[in-house]
């Protein structure tokens, strides 16, 4: 099993956390291997190996690694006590809770991790270009902050995506973002034959402008690098459906 990690949270002793990869995992074909996705349409029986596996790795016990159902919503759950749901239907999680994953899927889209290492109050986000763009990453952090964290204490780091060379978008799309804010007209590179966004870059914008300090990102890229999923990829490979990854934190 191929494990990335952030340096930011591996300072943090009160927390283990993983940006896992496609390897070391039990699923064939086009979801080898370590596909993570309850949402795709792999089978259901060995995502769940997968899961367990990814489990095992950050020292919980299955039923303790949440996996939410995404929909590229700024909906944040703050679990305080019990979760029932193992599949809540929102964007990013929150806890003060030990030994409690929060698990994030994507396949471009990137995982934001947070930690307040001196609150012990951990979060995770799908950052999703509009999730971010309607404030999913600030709304982790105002729900962080209602736990007790610091947005001075928090460190934060961003999985894997797919990088500025490989996201190619429409004018319409940089017209999009340039109405909300000019400075965001940075993060496009490109003219008309070939115009690239990049995400990573305007993700980490975001999290510095809502007061954290201190985060770092991954720089592999979903869509060329094939020990990731990426769906993109899958798209122009004309694959049915595709794998996805997982980015994950828990409280020691």
């Amino acid at each position: 099993m191929n494990v990335l990690s952030s340096d930011n949270l591996e300072r943090c002793a009160s927390v283990t956390h993983g940006f896992f990869t496609r390897r070391g995992g039990v699923s064939r074909g086009i979801y080898a291997s370590l596909n993570c996705g309850p949402g795709s349409q792999d089978d259901p029986q060995r995502v769940r190996q997968n899961l367990s596996r990814v489990a095992r790795m950050l020292a919980v016990a299955p039923d303790n690694l949440i996996v939410p159902r995404q929909t590229h919503s700024v909906d944040v759950l703050v679990i305080d006590e019990h979760c029932m749901d193992r599949r809540p239907q929102v964007d990013a999680l929150v806890t003060a809770r030990t030994g409690l994953a929060l698990g994030i899927t994507g396949a471009d889209c990137p995982t934001v991790l947070f930690a307040d290492p001196a609150a012990r109050v951990i979060g995770a986000a799908h950052a999703g270009w509009r999730g971010t763009f309607n404030g999913v990453l600030e709304a982790t952090l105002a729900a962080m902050q209602t736990l007790g964290a610091k947005l001075h204490d928090v460190v934060a780091a961003v999985g894997p995506g797919i990088q500025q060379p490989s996201y190619e978008v429409g004018a319409d799309f940089r017209a999009f973002f340039v109405a909300q804010d000019a400075g965001n007209e940075q993060f496009f590179a490109g003219g008309a034959d070939r115009l690239v966004f990049d995400l990573p870059a305007y993700i980490e914008q975001r999290v510095l402008s809502a007061g954290v300090q201190a985060i770092d990102r991954q720089t592999r890229d979903t869509f060329s690098d094939d020990d990731l999923f990426s769906y993109r990829r899958s798209r122009r490979r004309g694959e049915p459906d595709y794998g996805r990854q997982l980015g994950a934190i828990v409280l020691r």
